[in-house]
C-alpha cells in the first residue's frame, strides 16, 4: 500500500470523522446492520500472509474507487479498519529503512537542480560541502536547521 493510499484512506478521519453529512446538513447515522453486512463481505482479519494483505488492499482500492465523498458512514468505518490492518502489516513486514542525511540532501538537490556550489552559503566551505554531500562528514544540527529552512522541510530530515 502506498503512502498515498494510506493518507487518502486516513484523511477522511481528519477531515470529518466517520459521520457523513446528508443533503439536509444532518449527520448520517451509523447503521450497525449495514456495517455487519460489509464486514461479512470483506471478512477483515489481522493480516498474517501476503495473500491476506493483497485481499485487504483490493478491498481498500474498491472503496477508494467509489470516492471518499460517496462512502457511507459504514463504508468509511470499514475503510479505516482495513487501512489500519494493512498499515500494521506493512510496518511489521515491509519497513521503510531510514536514509542517511546526505542521501536525502542529494535527493533535494536533484529535485531542485542544485549543485554543491549552490549549498556553500548554507553548509560552509567548498570542502565541507563536498564532504557532507558525499557522506564523509555528518550534518550538524545548525546545518540541518539551515537546510530545513532552505528546502522548507523539518531539520530532522537531515539528521
Amino acid at each position: 500500500m502506498t503512502a498515498t493510499v494510506k493518507s487518502s484512506a486516513k484523511s477522511s478521519k481528519a477531515a470529518g470523522g466517520s459521520r457523513r453529512r446528508t443533503s439536509a446538513g444532518k449527520a448520517a447515522p451509523f447503521d450497525r446492520r449495514k456495517y455487519a453486512a460489509l464486514l461479512s463481505r470483506a471478512l477483515p482479519v489481522v493480516i498474517t500472509t501476503e495473500a491476506e494483505y493483497d485481499q485487504t488492499i483490493s478491498e481498500i482500492n474498491r472503496l477508494l474507487r467509489k470516492g471518499e465523498a460517496n462512502l457511507s458512514p459504514e463504508e468509511d468505518r470499514l475503510l479505516d479498519l482495513l487501512s489500519t490492518l494493512a498499515e500494521n502489516w506493512e510496518e511489521a513486514h515491509h519497513p521503510i529503512p531510514e536514509a542517511p542525511g546526505h542521501r536525502i540532501l542529494k535527493h533535494y538537490m536533484q529535485v531542485r537542480g542544485l549543485r554543491q556550489i549552490d549549498l556553500q552559503p548554507i553548509l560552509g566551505s567548498r570542502g565541507v560541502t563536498s564532504e557532507i554531500v558525499n557522506g564523509k562528514r555528518s550534518i550538524t544540527k545548525e546545518q540541518a536547521k539551515r537546510l530545513g529552512a532552505f528546502f522548507g522541510v523539518s531539520p530532522a530530515v537531515f539528521i
